[in-house]
């Protein structure tokens, strides 16, 4: 009977044996590629974070992320690639935001990546009225990827590129010194301090969240074996559109839900690409690139856009708060050089023609009204009026009827 007995359970432990032999293999291969020593996976902090992160509560959180980040993750890893930053690096944008594109902290980073404003146009990422570009799927990637190359460049392991991400490379070159010494496990002494704790907790918890990333058995039995292999099919093609197009227009174009649409291109603000770029590049799901390139056709704008006739007593901040729409905005996309009207001109109002008055998003942003001041507004939002002023670049404290201000920044 034992023998029977024997002959029945053997695959099973041949099997378990086999699966523990491959995640061991993998989570070695995952801390060799951050040059992390394999005895940092008994780090009792790392490990703690790594058990509480897959428990049945954290867990779901944790396969939410994947889930919802299923369709970008493979151009995500490709472009990593491409600056030849280990793919591992995924998991410090999911540290980071948690793959939410539209994630934005108190400190004002903003994307994916968590890009400060001034870092993220040192890395040639566009903010305006119209764009930012920290949420931008592809182009905040390839920032970061060149940031960790250069800070990797800089310090030579991969670790201390992810530290330096989080402190700041002056930090950790002082931190280094202090220690007299690169190695990890010295840098992250509890007790010496030579890191700050953020940066301390926060390289253990991109490791674990890879180490649970790629944890096959952890993933077959939470039936979420499909992210082990994220196939190209789930990915993302970049296309051209022509200058002001509407994110509607193409989702119907296409056959896309809009709000699919919107959440890869999370760095427009509007519901349309910016007006100023003859060529404005979008994102569409892989599986939809041949219905884009069989349907998608440039459309003038007064064909898209409803059409306002200037009449007398007319203004352009009359105008936008009559369509809840920034006179700035009206005024780049009919590419007015100055204020002035005349009878009868017609002028491109970016809303839909069906849409009388149907405001476009302002979201993390004010629109001027009539006894209005910077002291007001600062006061009703909870900012400083310095920071409306530099956000704006408003020299004075002078500000229109009409005029549309940042406030999110």
């Amino acid at each position: 009977m034992f023998k029977y007995l024997f002959f029945f359970l053997f695959p099973l432990f041949l099997s378990a044996s086999l699966t523990y032999e491959s995640n061991s293999k993998n989570e070695l291969a995952l801390l060799n590629s951050f040059d992390i020593e394999p005895s940092f996976l008994y780090d009792p902090i790392m490990n703690d974070m790594r058990r509480k992160s897959s428990s049945r509560q954290k867990g779901k959180h944790f396969f939410r992320a994947m889930k919802d980040a299923y369709i970008f993750i493979p151009a995500i890893k490709s472009t990593l690639a491409k600056y030849d930053v280990p793919q591992e690096f995924l998991y410090l944008a999911m540290a980071e935001s948690n793959f939410r594109t539209k994630a934005y902290s108190h400190k004002r980073a903003a994307g994916l990546w968590q890009f400060m404003p001034s870092t993220g146009r040192a890395f040639h990422l566009r903010i305006d009225e119209y764009v930012d570009e920290r949420r931008d799927l592809i182009k905040s990637t390839e920032a970061a990827a060149k940031y960790l190359a250069s800070l990797h460049k800089r310090f030579g392991k991969w670790y201390l590129a992810a530290i330096a991400y989080n402190c700041g490379g002056g930090r950790l070159s002082q931190a280094i010194k202090k220690a007299g010494s690169d190695d990890l496990s010295i840098l992250l002494d509890e007790k010496k301090r030579y890191i700050p704790r953020e940066s301390r907790y926060y390289i253990r918890k991109i490791v674990a969240l890879a180490l649970i990333g790629t944890d096959e058995q952890h993933l077959l039995s939470n039936e979420y074996e499909y992210l082990l292999n994220r196939a190209n099919a789930y990915s993302i093609a970049t296309v051209k559109i022509s200058s002001g197009e509407s994110l509607k227009r193409v989702a119907k174009l296409i056959d896309l839900p809009l709000k699919d649409l919107k959440k890869l291109n999370r760095h427009l603000k509007y519901d349309f690409v910016p007006p100023y770029s003859k060529k404005y590049d979008i994102y569409i799901p892989y599986i939809k690139l041949a219905d884009f390139k069989r349907k998608y056709y440039e459309a003038p704008m007064k064909n898209i856009y409803k059409i306002h006739i200037v009449k007398s007593g007319d203004n352009l901040s009359h105008i936008g708060k009559q369509y809840g729409v920034s006179y700035l905005v009206i005024k780049d996309f009919n590419h007015l050089k100055n204020d002035k009207l005349h009878l009868r001109q017609k002028l491109i109002i970016p809303i839909t023609k069906s849409s009388h008055k149907k405001k476009i998003n302002t979201r993390n942003y004010y629109m001027v009204k009539r006894g209005d001041s910077l002291d007001s507004i600062a006061r009703a939002h909870r900012v400083s009026v310095r920071n409306i002023k530099m956000q704006n670049h408003i020299k004075g404290s002078l500000i229109k009827v009409g005029e549309r201000l940042k406030i999110y920044e």
